[in-house]
C-alpha cells in the first residue's frame, strides 16, 4: 500500500488514503498518535505542490 493523499472527514478527523501497488484499491485508515506530522502535511500539500493541469493557463485578477 502506498499513501496517495489525506482525508478529512465530517468529524475533523484525519485519514490517510492508501493505493494497493498490486491491485491498485484505495482503502483509507485513521491516522495514528505516532505518523509523523510533516510527513501527514507533506501528502496533504502533495496536490498543491505537483497540481495536475498548468497553473500558467489560470486567470489571474488584476493582470
Amino acid at each position: 500500500m502506498a499513501p496517495i493523499g489525506i482525508e478529512v472527514r465530517a468529524d475533523g478527523e484525519w485519514a490517510i488514503i492508501h493505493r494497493c501497488t498490486r491491485c491498485r484499491a484505495i482503502r483509507t485508515n485513521r491516522i495514528a498518535g505516532d505518523d509523523q506530522e510533516l510527513a501527514l502535511l507533506q501528502l496533504a500539500l502533495r496536490p498543491l505542490a505537483n497540481p495536475p493541469f498548468p497553473l500558467d493557463h489560470l486567470p489571474v485578477e488584476g493582470r
